[in-house]
């Protein structure tokens, strides 16, 4: 007999193309994500219904109602997600999706507006607590950071296809921007999202459920796609094995609390020191810098700050590849730590130069934030959230963390316009900073190395070691049947 989840952990060279079309496959939730996060604000001042001088709760609403919605999807998936599987909700959320879209393209008032950005943002929240957690589970340990990390990389192209196509409408049609065009922006997400929801209908359901909950014909189908040959013995002992291990990681252990406090610490650094600022504000604060050419038509105006934008939203795009192709080499702890020290020095010295009415020196700030964002910040957060938990509970405390991102992005994107307002935008980017420098200090105390581990013994791993010793675990080598290993000397 023997345990398939070693089998599982070990890279098939001949299925590398088998692995990327299911990280694919579950990560277009998170390109979708992208294109709607910048879509509305790039047509945010076209829209008929939408008034600026609204309170600023409707103003912000409209902005990032979707956040408020994928909040309460990340709550539902939570619930349902492993009792019903990963492969359920990946098709659902898509749907719900796609009857997202659909309304706004056909929406009449604010309010219509406002519920369909809350759709639209439930189905995003949904697939995001499950889409790293499924991967975490098919995935080999060798690969996991960087399959993982392409759910960063795809939102990042969603985000920057999203100003590409705003750009390009509002340069051919100027004219119809509050009419058209603006629908046409919001209305093309539907068309990714129709062919998601049909090349999901095929991919096969985690093979680590599928064990877990003893559907072993299912997972025996869905082994022999990974090249693994099984039995039923082999399925039976693999059961055993890792019944054996989540009885040992229930819900709520100290293991999982210590998960649950570094990912979710994780998240809110990732998007309190000001992310969404410039992804969702973007061509708005840059539109509102001295440092283009005026023109006369507002549109093209309009349209020039996108594509400054979608230019810095580039180079984020091929920072967060760089750091995607090293996180299983270089590691996720070393990563964010090099991440976080880049975009607090860069808010700081962007912040600075504005403060000093060196305008461009805030777009180079923001450019190098970008950047180290890229490499270190969002490629480690949603990986994290993945591969920390046990099988068992993977779906609900990855739609925890999934959450926790959420709710801190819907009260920065609220704060912000508060921010900016009483203490200007200099002032407002060097508090991100600051946020930056925080979570360097504490992600450098608790924060633990977790590559080349399979999922297993990273809940053993926090299951047996003190929170402030994480950062010095080293596993030891275990017998090549045992699938969750003993705590090391000094670890408890």
């Amino acid at each position: 007999m023997k345990n398939l989840l070693h089998d599982l952990d070990k890279e098939n060279p001949e299925l590398k193309s088998f692995y990327l079309s299911l990280v694919l496959m579950a990560t277009l939730g998170g390109f979708l994500y992208g294109y709607d996060q910048s879509d509305i604000g790039s047509v945010l001042i076209y829209i008929p219904y939408y008034n600026p001088h609204a309170s600023a709760f409707v103003v912000g609403y409209i902005a990032s109602g979707a956040l408020l919605g994928a909040a309460i999807g990340a709550i539902t998936a939570a619930f349902l997600t492993d009792r019903y599987g990963r492969k359920f909700f990946l098709i659902a959320d898509i749907a719900v999706y796609a009857l997202g879209i659909f309304l706004s393209i056909i929406t009449i008032n604010v309010v219509m507006l406002m519920i369909a950005r809350t759709v639209v943002g439930f189905a995003i929240g949904a697939d995001s607590a499950v889409a790293t957690a499924y991967i975490s589970e098919f995935t080999p340990k060798s690969r996991r950071g960087r399959s993982g990390a392409m759910q960063q990389y795809m939102i990042i192209l969603g985000i920057f296809l999203s100003f590409l196509v705003a750009m390009i409408i509002f340069l051919e049609i100027p004219a119809l921007a509050h009419t058209v065009d603006w629908r046409i922006i919001l209305g093309l997400a539907i068309i990714p999202a129709i062919i998601a929801l049909i090349i999901r209908v095929k991919m096969p359901e985690s093979p680590r459920w599928l064990i877990l909950n003893r559907k072993f014909d299912k997972a025996g189908e869905t082994l022999k796609k990974f090249g693994i040959d099984v039995n039923d013995q082999d399925l039976n002992y693999t059961f055993e094995r890792l019944q054996a291990q989540e009885k040992r990681s229930r819900k709520l252990d100290s293991g999982a609390k210590r998960a649950l406090l570094i990912s979710g610490l994780f998240m809110i650094f990732y998007i309190a020191n000001g992310v969404n600022i410039p992804l969702i504000y973007g061509p708005y604060i840059i539109s509102g810098l001295p440092i283009f050419p005026s023109v006369t038509n507002k549109v093209i105006s309009d349209a020039y700050s996108i594509g400054a934008t979608a230019i810095l939203v580039a180079i984020m795009l091929v920072a967060t590849y760089y750091g995607m192709a090293a996180i299983d080499r270089v590691g996720r702890r070393k990563l964010a730590l090099i991440g976080f020290i880049g975009m607090g020095a860069s808010d700081f010295i962007g912040g600075i130069l504005y403060l000093m009415h060196v305008d461009i020196g805030l777009l180079f700030g923001l450019a190098g934030y970008l950047i180290f964002f890229g490499i270190g910040g969002g490629v480690v957060a949603w990986l994290i959230q993945g591969e920390y938990f046990p099988t068992a509970s993977r779906g609900f405390f990855a739609a925890i963390v999934a959450l926790i991102d959420w709710t801190t992005s819907f009260v920065v994107d609220e704060i912000f316009p508060y921010m900016k307002s009483v203490l200007g935008l200099g002032y407002s980017v060097i508090i991100f900073a600051f946020v930056s420098v925080i979570a360097v200090v504490t992600l450098f105390y608790i924060m633990p190395e977790t590559k080349n581990l399979s999922v297993e013994e990273i809940s053993s791993m926090f299951r047996h070691t003190n929170l402030f010793e994480l950062r010095h675990y080293k596993p030891e080598i275990k017998k090549e049947d045992e699938n969750v290993p003993e705590p090391a000397a000094g670890q408890k």
